[in-house]
């Protein structure tokens, strides 16, 4: 099982970003990923960290298909894969209702054949094959020129079967977020592996998985509501999580925070009680983890996040 880690913050200068980017040039990090960039753009800040002369292999999870066209997704990716000069993972998700409507102007009816559209277009695009889809999301017909350019990879954000199956079907990657190693291993991979598989290799999984290191100075339900305490109030998220088992009854209440510890969706401890935890994820079939210590950024700044991935990375175990 690779290790990657996820930038645990949201910059507004490209230079935050600077020691994250060289922890992966600097230790066995696979790749560094990313969200969706809210104040900098995600691809855009890839392509600055190229510019300076950090290039890292780098993934998207996920990018939100209502802010970009596939038509703009498969240029972007594959101006990342050309400036960085390494493979691209480029995942993407319909995100929530509510960002769908303010978006868009209304959710998606199916945001499955929405995300089916989606990926069709941007692998075809990918191709470099001239492009003609005309879908009830999505529609193109155009081509891109033809260049010499590292894989591009497409991934697709699973939290639920539907979307599991779908990904097993016409994903490489599929990107799992707030999901705990069992809820991972029982349900989510048996739903991608029953799918009809549309591409010859084998779909990949990439668990992000909210962490933090334990000491005198933490609060482990402090920690765990900044990393994870925003999603309690999405929907779609409470009823991933209900689906693997973890009952949420409050509104991001110090209860509802301690399930998603006890649930094994956020990892606390030392770095080797982690990576026992963490490697619950390789048992159940993940082929990558992405370590995410955003809330020690939020509460302890990024030093201390810094500080603790590197403090993780380095207590990998032997293989």
């Amino acid at each position: 099982m690779r290790y990657s880690i996820l930038l645990p913050l949201g910059p507004a200068l490209p230079e935050e970003a600077v020691p994250f980017a060289n922890l992966v040039q600097w230790t066995g990090a696979e790749r560094l990923w990313q969200g969706q960039g809210m104040a900098l753009e995600s691809h855009h800040l890839v392509s600055w960290l190229a510019g300076i002369g950090i290039r890292v292999p780098v993934g998207f999870g996920v990018s939100l298909m209502p802010f970009r066209s596939p038509y703009q997704a498969a240029v972007e990716a594959r101006s990342v894969a050309l400036t960085t000069g390494h493979p691209v993972v480029a995942g993407f998700g319909p995100g929530a209702k509510p960002l769908q409507k303010g978006a868009l102007g209304k959710p998606y009816a199916s945001p499955l054949r929405a995300a089916r559209e989606y990926l069709q277009i941007v692998r075809d695009l990918l191709s470099g094959e001239q492009t003609d889809v005309s879908g009830d999301y999505h529609s193109v017909s155009a081509k891109l020129s033809q260049t010499d350019v590292p894989p591009v990879e497409l991934g697709l954000g699973v939290l639920r079967e539907g979307m599991a199956i779908l990904a097993g079907e016409v994903a490489d990657v599929a990107v799992t977020w707030m999901g705990s190693a069992r809820y991972v291993g029982d349900t989510l991979i048996p739903a991608m592996r029953s799918a009809d598989r549309a591409l010859e290799a084998p779909i990949r999984v990439t668990a992000i998985v909210p962490v933090a290191l334990s000491g005198e100075d933490r609060d482990m339900i402090e920690l765990a509501a900044a990393a994870c305490g925003s999603h309690l109030l999405l929907e779609h998220y409470r009823d991933t999580l209900r689906k693997a088992g973890i009952t949420l009854h409050g509104e991001h209440n110090a209860d509802d925070v301690k399930r998603l510890v006890d649930g094994g969706v956020f990892l606390y401890g030392t770095g080797e009680e982690i990576h026992r935890r963490l490697d619950e994820y390789r048992v159940a079939g993940v082929d990558e983890v992405v370590l995410n210590v955003n809330g020690v950024a939020q509460i302890h700044g990024a030093k201390a996040a810094a500080r603790d991935l590197l403090s993780i990375l380095r207590a990998i175990p032997a293989s």
